[in-house]
C-alpha cells in the first residue's frame, strides 16, 4: 500500500505556491543560520570539520518531506536498504537528484551550485512548473534559483534573515506583549552598554544571564554567564570587534547580541505553525523536548501540557503568524518556548521562521506511520564506526526494534535519516562518529523507554566490538 503525500506537505504547498499541487525541489541545507551570519558581529566559535560532515548530511531529511510528484536534491544517493525500507513502510518518495562530487564541508546547495549536469536537470523540472524551497533561504538558495530558473517557494533571502535574527524575536516578543525573561536586544554600542550594566546587576545579586548571538544555532553562539568579570570581557571584545568591522566598512559601529536573565523551567517546548502567502496561519503542533543531564535528547509528542497551555500557545503562534506575514514572511515557522516550575509559559525563547528539526518528523504523524494516541519520541543514538555500516546490516542489528509494518499498534523506531550514520567516514584515522535519527514509537513513556534501552544497548556492543 502507497499512501499520499502527508497533510503538512499539501498544507506546506498551499502555504508558500497557493496550490497543493506544485511540485517541490527540496534542500535540506541545515545551519543555514552560518550564511545569515556572514559580516554579521559574533562571539567567539569553535569549528568542528567532522561535525560539519555529519550536520550536512542532514540533508537527507528533506526527502521524507515530498511525494512522488516532488523532487529532493541530496549529496550522497540513497541506501537501497534504507530506500526499501521506506517504500517497504508504504512512503511515496520525491525524486532523487544527486550531486556530483559532493564536499563533505559544503552544503547540498554549494554542492548544487558546483554541478553542471545537475543545474540543467534542475532547469528542465523548473520548466515543468516546480518551486525550489529549503530548510532555510540565503543568497546560495537565491542564486542556484536563479541559475535553474526555479521560483522560490519561499521569501527571499533578505527576509528570511531579518526574522531569524534573535534580535527580531525578542523585539517582537516586546511589542506583542509576550512573557519572557527579563532581558535586552542589542543593535548599537550604547543599547549594549546599557544592557551589560543592567545584567551586571543581576550577576553582582547571584543571577545568571545568557549572552546570545543573533545568528547562533545548535548551541554555538550562546554563552551563560555568573560571572561580572567574564561579561565585562566579552563586552569589551564585542566593542572591539564592531569598532574594528565599522572601520573597515566606513560606517557606524554595530553589533548583534540579546542579553537575558537565566531563569528556572521544568521543561523546553518547540511548537511550529505555516504562515501562507496570503497572510493565513495554521498551527501544526508542539512538542516537548526531552533533556538528559542537560542535554537535548529528542522530541516528545504529545507533549505533556495542559488544555489551557496548548491554547495559548495556538493562541501566540497565531499572533506571531500575522506579524511575520506583515513582515514578508510566509512558510514554516518553528518557535522554541519554556515551561516554568510554576507551569508558567514563555511562549517565546526564539523565532526560528525556517524547518527545523521537528518539521521532519511531521511524517510519522501526519502521513500516517502512527495514530494519534501513540507516543512519539524523536531522538538520535550516536555510534561509534571504524568502516561504513550498510542500513542493511543496521536492520539486522536491530532486528524487532525498527518500524517496519503497519498495524493497530505501531512499534518500534521510525529511521528518518541514514546518511548521517557514516557522514564522517574516513575523517579519522581510528574511526568516525555517526548518528542514527529516528523516531520510536510506542504506546506509552515505558514502552519507548525499553526500546530505547535495547536500541542504545545494541548499538553500543557493535561500536565496541566494529
Amino acid at each position: 500500500m502507497h499512501l499520499p503525500s502527508s497533510g503538512f506537505s499539501a498544507r506546506l504547498k498551499r502555504a508558500v505556491t497557493g496550490s497543493a499541487d506544485t511540485p517541490l525541489v527540496f534542500l535540506g541545507n541545515f545551519e543555514v543560520e552560518n550564511h545569515w551570519a556572514i559580516g554579521e558581529p559574533a562571539l567567539p566559535r569553535v569549528a568542528s570539520h567532522a561535525g560539519s560532515a555529519v550536520v550536512n548530511r542532514m540533508d537527507e531529511f528533506a526527502l521524507l518531506l515530498g511525494g512522488k510528484d516532488d523532487h529532493v536534491v541530496l549529496k550522497t544517493p540513497l541506501d537501497e536498504g534504507y530506500r526499501g525500507y521506506l517504500e517497504g513502510l508504504g512512503l511515496e518518495l520525491p525524486t532523487v537528484h544527486v550531486v556530483a562530487g559532493q564536499d563533505p564541508q559544503r552544503t547540498v546547495s554549494e554542492d548544487a551550485l558546483a554541478d553542471p549536469a545537475l543545474l540543467r536537470a534542475l532547469s528542465a523540472v523548473a520548466a515543468e512548473g516546480a518551486r525550489l524551497t529549503a530548510h532555510g533561504i540565503s543568497a546560495v538558495e537565491e542564486e542556484l534559483s536563479e541559475r535553474t530558473g526555479l521560483a522560490l517557494g519561499a521569501p527571499s533571502a533578505a527576509v528570511c534573515k531579518k526574522v531569524n535574527s534573535k534580535v527580531y524575536s525578542r523585539r517582537l516578543s516586546d511589542e506583542l506583549g509576550i512573557r519572557q525573561a527579563r532581558g535586552w536586544a542589542c543593535e548599537t554600542l550604547e543599547e549594549l552598554a546599557g544592557a551589560v550594566a543592567a545584567a551586571t546587576e543581576l550577576l553582582e545579586a547571584g543571577r545568571k544571564v545568557v549572552l546570545k548571538d543573533a545568528f547562533g544555532v545548535s548551541g554555538k553562539g550562546i554563552v551563560v554567564l555568573d560571572s561580572a568579570a567574564r561579561l565585562a570581557r566579552l563586552h569589551r571584545m564585542a566593542v572591539q570587534q564592531a569598532e574594528k568591522a565599522a572601520k573597515a566598512e566606513g560606517g557606524a559601529p554595530r553589533t548583534a547580541l540579546v542579553i537575558e536573565e537565566w531563569v528556572a523551567k521544568r521543561c523546553d517546548l518547540n511548537y511550529q505553525f505555516t504562515v501562507g502567502r496570503d497572510g493565513s496561519t495554521h498551527f501544526d503542533f508542539v512538542k516537548e523536548l526531552l533533556t538528559e543531564g542537560g542535554v537535548h535528547k529528542g522530541h516528545r509528542i504529545p507533549a505533556r501540557l495542559t488544555d489551557g497551555q496548548v491554547g495559548e500557545i495556538a493562541a501566540t503562534a497565531l499572533r506571531l503568524g500575522e506579524r511575520l506575514a506583515a513582515d514578508g514572511y510566509y512558510g514554516v515557522v518553528g518557535v522554541d518556548a519554556m515551561v516554568d516550575p510554576d507551569e508558567g509559559l514563555y511562549p517565546v525563547i526564539e523565532i526560528n521562521a525556517r524547518n527545523n528539526m521537528s518539521t521532519y518528523q511531521n511524517v510519522v504523524h501526519e502521513g500516517g506511520l502512527a495514530g494519534a494516541e501513540e507516543v512519539a519520541v524523536a531522538r538520535h543514538f550516536p555510534l561509534r564506526l571504524t568502516r561504513p555500516l550498510p542500513f542493511a546490516e543496521l536492520a539486522e542489528l536491530l532486528d524487532g526494534l525498527l518500524l517496519t509494518e503497519r498495524g493497530p499498534r505501531p512499534r518500534g523506531l521510525f529511521v528518518n535519516n541514514y546518511a548521517t550514520v557514516n557522514a564522517a567516514a574516513g575523517t579519522g584515522a581510528d574511526g568516525f562518529e555517526g548518528r542514527l535519527y529516528g523516531v520510536l514509537v510506542g504506546a506509552s513513556d515505558e514502552e519507548i523507554e525499553a526500546i530505547d534501552t535495547d536500541i542504545t544497548r545494541r548499538l553500543a556492543a557493535h561500536s565496541e566490538g566494529s
